[in-house]
């Protein structure tokens, strides 16, 4: 469940208790939100009824990409970044800005891509661990099983 989708459920089963006549502080109590949240929700609710407390559609400018584009999208970027001739397989913004334009002809801006990836595909920032060219694995394990517990003793 999304956190709309949860807070609007909290405020359906507050307008359940308004109507069972339960007190503001067992309503906020049982629901897990404030009881000045809860006052706020009986005010709308005793002007506008239970549809005062339903969730409203989101205003604004609507999205550059409808959901077929998204799908498009998140289709190319699953097949890595080297299926789009780029030299490492790891995704930047720009990157992905650049494989959405060509995909779907619509240029977004930097903060448009972060929004697309982490708001309508659900993707998180995940930063690549750093390590020395030079790591030798199998040494790292001797000097842990052998070198560790001696030191680790103390003299």
């Amino acid at each position: 469940m999304s956190r709309p989708q949860l807070a609007e459920a909290r405020r359906v089963r507050a307008v359940e208790l308004f109507e069972d006549g339960v007190s503001n502080a067992e309503i906020a109590r049982a629901v897990g939100v404030c009881a000045e949240s809860v006052r706020r929700w009986r005010r709308a609710w005793e002007e506008g009824g239970a549809s005062a407390l339903r969730r409203r559609v989101a205003t604004g400018r609507p999205p550059k990409l409808d959901d077929a584009q998204v799908e498009t999208v998140r289709a190319a970027l699953e097949r890595g970044a080297r299926a789009h001739g780029f030299e490492a397989d790891l995704w930047t913004l720009e990157r992905v800005g650049v494989v959405a334009e060509r995909v779907t002809g619509v240029a977004l801006s930097r903060a448009s891509v972060w929004r697309l990836l982490t708001g309508r595909l659900g993707w998180s920032l995940q930063r690549p661990e750093r390590r020395a060219v030079e790591r030798d694995e199998s040494e790292i394990a001797r000097w842990i099983a052998h070198e560790w517990p001696r030191i680790k003793k103390g003299p």
